[in-house]
């Protein structure tokens, strides 16, 4: 024996869709939710600051600190590691970093060496750094 389909009332429809209505929940960054995404301040390569004491290149951004060591020599100012805070990293503030110290070092007239992988890649991409 076939079951024959349930014929649904409008009682019965009208109950459905206020259960599902919306169909999904808004996005958290929403007005509605009160969640916004936290703007950043802008940076740039200025904002990039000799930390001599300690050998490397620093960049605060909202309380915490990037940095890039380096070490100066007769051949010039080696770049030696890029560290970005992991929940900053992708927003381009390690390519920030590595431009303000090479843009302090040419100032200071040294010759800039890359070691670290990533400032030798911001290098080859930025050629006119």
């Amino acid at each position: 024996m076939i079951d024959k389909p349930h014929e649904y009332t409008d009682q019965e429809l009208d109950e459905a869709i206020e259960e599902s209505f919306p169909a999904s929940d808004p996005p958290a960054n929403t007005v509605e939710t009160g969640v916004m995404p936290r703007e950043l301040p802008s940076i740039s390569e200025t904002d990039v600051f000799d930390n001599r004491a300690r050998s490397r290149f620093e960049l605060v951004i909202d309380g915490q600190t990037a940095f890039l060591d380096y070490t100066r020599g007769p051949l010039g100012l080696t770049l030696v590691h890029t560290e970005v805070p992991e929940h900053l990293r992708g927003r381009g503030f390690g390519t920030t970093l590595v431009k303000g110290a090479v843009e302090i070092g040419r100032a200071e007239g040294l010759r800039i060496i890359a070691e670290c992988a990533f400032a030798k890649a911001i290098l080859r991409k930025h050629r006119g750094v």
